[in-house]
Protein backbone atom coordinates (compact mmCIF):
# COMPACT_ATOMS: atom_id res chain seq x y z
CA UNK A 1 0.00 0.00 0.00
CA UNK A 2 1.16 3.51 -1.00
CA UNK A 3 0.60 6.24 1.71
CA UNK A 4 0.51 9.81 1.70
CA UNK A 5 3.09 11.87 3.13
CA UNK A 6 4.37 15.26 3.16
CA UNK A 7 5.53 16.93 -0.03
CA UNK A 8 8.75 17.83 1.12
CA UNK A 9 11.49 16.25 3.44
CA UNK A 10 14.89 17.07 4.04
CA UNK A 11 15.31 13.77 5.95
CA UNK A 12 17.39 11.70 4.91
CA UNK A 13 19.01 14.10 2.09
CA UNK A 14 15.50 13.65 0.36
CA UNK A 15 15.74 16.81 -2.21
CA UNK A 16 12.74 18.84 -1.44
CA UNK A 17 10.71 19.39 -4.03
CA UNK A 18 8.45 21.81 -4.99
CA UNK A 19 6.96 24.09 -7.91
CA UNK A 20 9.42 25.47 -9.04
CA UNK A 21 11.39 22.74 -9.30
CA UNK A 22 9.10 20.89 -11.10
CA UNK A 23 8.67 24.13 -13.57
CA UNK A 24 12.52 24.44 -14.33
CA UNK A 25 13.02 20.84 -15.31
CA UNK A 26 9.43 21.02 -17.75
CA UNK A 27 11.11 24.24 -19.46
CA UNK A 28 14.79 22.54 -19.70
CA UNK A 29 13.35 19.17 -21.05
CA UNK A 30 10.30 19.54 -22.41
CA UNK A 31 10.25 23.15 -23.92
CA UNK A 32 7.19 22.50 -25.52
CA UNK A 33 5.36 22.53 -22.46
CA UNK A 34 7.05 25.73 -20.20
CA UNK A 35 5.15 28.05 -18.82
CA UNK A 36 1.75 25.83 -18.11
CA UNK A 37 0.21 25.96 -14.79
CA UNK A 38 1.50 23.66 -12.17
CA UNK A 39 -1.08 22.47 -9.53
CA UNK A 40 0.24 20.20 -6.49
CA UNK A 41 -2.09 16.99 -6.58
CA UNK A 42 -2.76 16.36 -2.66
CA UNK A 43 -3.04 13.70 -1.72
CA UNK A 44 -0.80 12.22 -4.29
CA UNK A 45 1.22 8.89 -2.79
CA UNK A 46 4.21 8.21 -0.64
CA UNK A 47 6.66 7.79 -3.82
CA UNK A 48 5.98 10.53 -5.96
CA UNK A 49 5.11 14.51 -5.79
CA UNK A 50 3.03 14.66 -8.48
CA UNK A 51 2.18 17.79 -10.40
CA UNK A 52 -1.24 18.72 -12.64
CA UNK A 53 0.79 20.89 -15.40
CA UNK A 54 -2.34 22.15 -17.47
CA UNK A 55 -5.31 20.47 -17.90
CA UNK A 56 -4.07 17.10 -19.75
CA UNK A 57 -0.35 16.41 -18.46
CA UNK A 58 0.84 15.16 -15.01
CA UNK A 59 4.25 15.47 -13.67
CA UNK A 60 5.49 13.14 -11.29
CA UNK A 61 8.97 12.89 -9.12
CA UNK A 62 10.52 10.50 -7.21
CA UNK A 63 10.42 11.14 -3.60
CA UNK A 64 13.10 8.81 -2.16
CA UNK A 65 15.39 6.20 -3.68
CA UNK A 66 13.25 2.99 -3.59
CA UNK A 67 10.71 4.89 -6.43
CA UNK A 68 14.03 5.53 -8.49
CA UNK A 69 13.27 3.21 -12.23
CA UNK A 70 9.93 3.58 -12.20
CA UNK A 71 9.37 6.11 -14.74
CA UNK A 72 11.44 4.36 -17.03
CA UNK A 73 9.73 0.93 -16.50
CA UNK A 74 6.10 2.44 -16.78
CA UNK A 75 7.77 4.34 -20.53
CA UNK A 76 8.93 1.23 -21.28
CA UNK A 77 5.64 -1.50 -20.54
CA UNK A 78 2.57 0.37 -20.47
CA UNK A 79 2.48 1.43 -24.17
CA UNK A 80 2.24 -2.26 -24.86
CA UNK A 81 -0.51 -2.53 -21.94
CA UNK A 82 -2.70 -0.26 -22.13
CA UNK A 83 -4.71 -0.75 -25.61
CA UNK A 84 -5.47 -4.67 -24.16
CA UNK A 85 -6.94 -3.52 -20.78
CA UNK A 86 -10.57 -1.99 -20.29
CA UNK A 87 -9.74 0.40 -18.06
CA UNK A 88 -7.41 3.76 -18.69
CA UNK A 89 -4.01 3.66 -17.51
CA UNK A 90 -1.23 6.31 -17.70
CA UNK A 91 -0.05 6.88 -20.73
CA UNK A 92 3.80 8.04 -20.79
CA UNK A 93 4.78 10.30 -22.51
CA UNK A 94 8.94 10.86 -21.62
CA UNK A 95 11.36 10.23 -18.97
CA UNK A 96 13.20 13.24 -17.46
CA UNK A 97 16.90 13.27 -16.35
CA UNK A 98 18.05 14.96 -13.13
CA UNK A 99 18.78 18.57 -13.30
CA UNK A 100 18.88 21.87 -10.99
CA UNK A 101 20.38 19.30 -7.94
CA UNK A 102 17.19 17.11 -8.71
CA UNK A 103 18.92 13.82 -8.60
CA UNK A 104 16.67 11.41 -10.02
CA UNK A 105 14.69 10.66 -13.26
CA UNK A 106 11.52 12.19 -13.28
CA UNK A 107 8.05 11.44 -15.68
CA UNK A 108 5.90 13.18 -17.70
CA UNK A 109 2.08 11.39 -18.53
CA UNK A 110 -1.17 12.33 -19.85
CA UNK A 111 -3.56 13.39 -17.06
CA UNK A 112 -6.49 11.16 -15.86
CA UNK A 113 -9.40 12.51 -14.95
CA UNK A 114 -11.46 11.00 -11.64
CA UNK A 115 -11.87 11.22 -8.05
CA UNK A 116 -9.94 8.28 -5.56
CA UNK A 117 -12.17 4.94 -5.37
CA UNK A 118 -13.27 4.97 -1.35
CA UNK A 119 -15.06 1.88 0.11
CA UNK A 120 -17.83 4.24 1.00
CA UNK A 121 -18.66 4.37 -2.45
CA UNK A 122 -17.70 0.55 -3.73
CA UNK A 123 -17.86 -1.64 -1.38
CA UNK A 124 -20.99 -3.12 -2.46
CA UNK A 125 -20.63 -2.12 -6.56
CA UNK A 126 -20.73 -5.90 -8.10
CA UNK A 127 -20.34 -3.63 -11.44
CA UNK A 128 -17.23 -2.08 -10.09
CA UNK A 129 -15.92 -6.04 -8.60
CA UNK A 130 -16.90 -6.93 -12.40
CA UNK A 131 -15.18 -4.29 -13.47
CA UNK A 132 -11.66 -5.45 -11.36
CA UNK A 133 -11.81 -8.98 -12.42
CA UNK A 134 -12.23 -8.02 -15.83
CA UNK A 135 -9.14 -5.36 -15.44
CA UNK A 136 -7.09 -8.27 -13.65
CA UNK A 137 -8.01 -10.80 -16.37
CA UNK A 138 -6.92 -8.71 -19.65
CA UNK A 139 -3.72 -7.50 -17.20
CA UNK A 140 -3.27 -11.19 -16.27
CA UNK A 141 -3.51 -12.49 -20.00
CA UNK A 142 -1.66 -9.82 -21.66
CA UNK A 143 1.50 -10.90 -23.77
CA UNK A 144 4.26 -10.80 -24.40
CA UNK A 145 5.28 -11.07 -20.01
CA UNK A 146 8.70 -9.73 -19.72
CA UNK A 147 11.76 -11.64 -19.55
CA UNK A 148 15.14 -12.12 -18.81
CA UNK A 149 16.09 -11.73 -22.38
CA UNK A 150 14.32 -8.46 -22.87
CA UNK A 151 16.13 -6.77 -20.24
CA UNK A 152 13.27 -7.53 -17.53
CA UNK A 153 15.86 -8.59 -15.13
CA UNK A 154 14.89 -9.07 -10.97
CA UNK A 155 13.14 -6.25 -10.84
CA UNK A 156 10.21 -6.72 -12.68
CA UNK A 157 9.71 -10.25 -10.68
CA UNK A 158 6.82 -10.06 -7.97
CA UNK A 159 8.87 -11.64 -5.36
CA UNK A 160 7.64 -14.44 -3.08
CA UNK A 161 4.79 -14.44 0.12
CA UNK A 162 7.54 -15.97 1.91
CA UNK A 163 10.30 -12.90 1.71
CA UNK A 164 7.67 -11.10 4.30
CA UNK A 165 7.24 -13.83 6.93
CA UNK A 166 9.56 -12.13 9.44
CA UNK A 167 8.28 -8.67 9.44
CA UNK A 168 4.93 -9.77 9.26
CA UNK A 169 5.46 -12.14 12.04
CA UNK A 170 6.72 -9.12 14.01
CA UNK A 171 4.29 -6.62 13.25
CA UNK A 172 1.27 -9.55 14.28
CA UNK A 173 3.14 -9.10 17.58
CA UNK A 174 3.31 -5.28 17.52
CA UNK A 175 -0.24 -5.02 16.83
CA UNK A 176 -2.00 -8.06 19.20
CA UNK A 177 -3.58 -5.29 20.74
CA UNK A 178 -5.49 -4.02 17.94
CA UNK A 179 -6.24 -6.58 16.32
CA UNK A 180 -6.69 -10.71 16.71
CA UNK A 181 -3.24 -11.90 17.05
CA UNK A 182 -4.11 -15.60 16.66
CA UNK A 183 -6.49 -15.18 13.86
CA UNK A 184 -3.44 -13.29 11.99
CA UNK A 185 -1.08 -16.23 12.53
CA UNK A 186 -3.14 -18.82 11.37
CA UNK A 187 -3.95 -16.61 8.54
CA UNK A 188 -0.10 -15.92 7.67
CA UNK A 189 0.54 -19.58 8.26
CA UNK A 190 -1.86 -20.92 5.95
CA UNK A 191 -1.17 -18.25 3.42
CA UNK A 192 2.66 -19.59 3.29
CA UNK A 193 1.56 -23.08 3.23
CA UNK A 194 -1.04 -22.42 0.21
CA UNK A 195 0.72 -24.82 -2.57
CA UNK A 196 2.61 -21.77 -4.86
CA UNK A 197 1.76 -20.64 -7.96
CA UNK A 198 2.96 -23.18 -11.12
CA UNK A 199 1.67 -21.75 -13.67
CA UNK A 200 3.59 -19.37 -15.94
CA UNK A 201 4.57 -15.87 -14.46
CA UNK A 202 1.73 -13.10 -15.56
CA UNK A 203 1.42 -9.56 -15.40
CA UNK A 204 0.54 -8.08 -11.86
CA UNK A 205 0.06 -4.31 -11.06
CA UNK A 206 1.62 -4.95 -7.47
CA UNK A 207 -0.11 -2.37 -5.66
CA UNK A 208 -3.65 -2.58 -6.16
CA UNK A 209 -5.38 -0.63 -3.80
CA UNK A 210 -8.10 1.82 -3.49
CA UNK A 211 -5.84 4.77 -3.93
CA UNK A 212 -4.84 3.79 -7.43
CA UNK A 213 -8.13 3.50 -8.48
CA UNK A 214 -10.04 6.60 -10.21
CA UNK A 215 -13.79 7.05 -10.76
CA UNK A 216 -16.04 9.01 -12.90
CA UNK A 217 -19.51 9.29 -11.88
CA UNK A 218 -19.76 6.87 -9.47
CA UNK A 219 -17.99 4.26 -12.23
CA UNK A 220 -14.43 2.70 -12.29
CA UNK A 221 -13.03 4.44 -14.94
CA UNK A 222 -8.48 3.75 -14.53
CA UNK A 223 -6.02 1.92 -12.66
CA UNK A 224 -2.49 4.46 -11.96
CA UNK A 225 0.25 4.11 -10.41
CA UNK A 226 2.57 1.07 -11.82
CA UNK A 227 5.63 1.20 -9.94
CA UNK A 228 5.60 -1.90 -8.87
CA UNK A 229 4.75 -3.51 -12.40
CA UNK A 230 5.99 -6.88 -12.66
CA UNK A 231 5.11 -10.31 -13.19
CA UNK A 232 4.42 -13.69 -11.18
CA UNK A 233 1.79 -14.64 -8.81
CA UNK A 234 -0.99 -13.03 -9.50
CA UNK A 235 -2.15 -13.43 -5.66
CA UNK A 236 -0.35 -10.21 -4.88
CA UNK A 237 -3.65 -8.35 -7.13
CA UNK A 238 -5.77 -9.72 -4.76
CA UNK A 239 -5.23 -7.07 -2.33
CA UNK A 240 -7.61 -4.95 -3.82
CA UNK A 241 -10.47 -7.16 -3.02
CA UNK A 242 -9.82 -6.74 0.70
CA UNK A 243 -9.36 -3.05 0.68
CA UNK A 244 -12.58 -2.32 -1.45
CA UNK A 245 -15.11 -4.86 -1.70
CA UNK A 246 -17.76 -6.29 0.70
CA UNK A 247 -18.21 -10.25 1.20
CA UNK A 248 -20.64 -10.35 -1.46
CA UNK A 249 -18.63 -8.39 -3.96
CA UNK A 250 -15.77 -9.94 -3.13
CA UNK A 251 -17.73 -13.35 -4.10
CA UNK A 252 -18.51 -12.10 -7.29
CA UNK A 253 -15.20 -10.93 -7.87
CA UNK A 254 -13.24 -14.34 -7.14
CA UNK A 255 -16.35 -16.21 -9.23
CA UNK A 256 -15.15 -13.62 -12.48
CA UNK A 257 -11.70 -14.24 -12.03
CA UNK A 258 -11.96 -18.14 -11.61
CA UNK A 259 -9.20 -17.79 -8.22
CA UNK A 260 -8.47 -21.12 -7.03
CA UNK A 261 -8.68 -21.80 -3.05
CA UNK A 262 -4.58 -21.97 -3.02
CA UNK A 263 -4.06 -18.26 -5.38
CA UNK A 264 -7.14 -16.96 -2.75
CA UNK A 265 -5.36 -18.10 0.70
CA UNK A 266 -2.05 -16.34 -1.16
CA UNK A 267 -4.08 -13.50 -2.12
CA UNK A 268 -5.35 -12.69 1.86
CA UNK A 269 -1.99 -13.52 3.11
CA UNK A 270 -0.91 -10.40 0.70
CA UNK A 271 -3.47 -8.50 2.18
CA UNK A 272 -2.41 -9.11 5.70
CA UNK A 273 1.02 -8.65 5.59
CA UNK A 274 0.89 -5.25 3.25
CA UNK A 275 -1.70 -4.03 5.32
CA UNK A 276 0.45 -4.77 8.72
CA UNK A 277 3.60 -3.08 7.14
CA UNK A 278 1.31 0.23 6.38
CA UNK A 279 -0.44 0.23 9.79
CA UNK A 280 2.73 -0.37 11.76
CA UNK A 281 4.48 2.37 10.24
CA UNK A 282 1.61 4.81 9.72
CA UNK A 283 -1.37 5.01 11.07
CA UNK A 284 -0.84 6.30 14.44
CA UNK A 285 0.10 9.65 11.90
CA UNK A 286 -2.56 9.58 9.05
CA UNK A 287 -6.32 8.39 9.81
CA UNK A 288 -6.51 7.41 6.23
CA UNK A 289 -4.05 5.04 6.39
CA UNK A 290 -5.25 3.89 9.75
CA UNK A 291 -8.61 3.28 8.22
CA UNK A 292 -7.48 1.82 5.12
CA UNK A 293 -5.78 -0.64 6.92
CA UNK A 294 -8.09 -1.81 9.42
CA UNK A 295 -10.39 -2.23 7.28
CA UNK A 296 -8.02 -4.42 4.75
CA UNK A 297 -6.57 -6.48 7.84
CA UNK A 298 -10.10 -7.50 8.98
CA UNK A 299 -12.15 -8.17 6.06
CA UNK A 300 -8.17 -10.10 4.59
CA UNK A 301 -9.59 -12.28 8.09
CA UNK A 302 -12.91 -12.27 7.19
CA UNK A 303 -12.12 -14.05 3.79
Amino acid sequence: MRIELSTESTAGNLPVIDADLAARLVGAQFPQWAGLPLRLVDPAGSDHVIYRLGEELAVRLPRHPGAVGQAERELRWLPRLAPRLPLAVPVPLGVGEPAFGYPWKWSLARWLEGERATPDALSDSVGAATALADFLLALHRAVPVPSATEGAGDDLTVPPLAVRDRPTREAIAKTRDVFDASAMTDLWDAALAAPPWDRPPVWCHGDLHTGNLLTVAGGLSAVIDFGELGSGDPACDLTIAFTLMSPRCRRVFRAALGVDDATWTRGRGWALATGLNAYTLYAAVNPWVAAQTTRQITQALIG
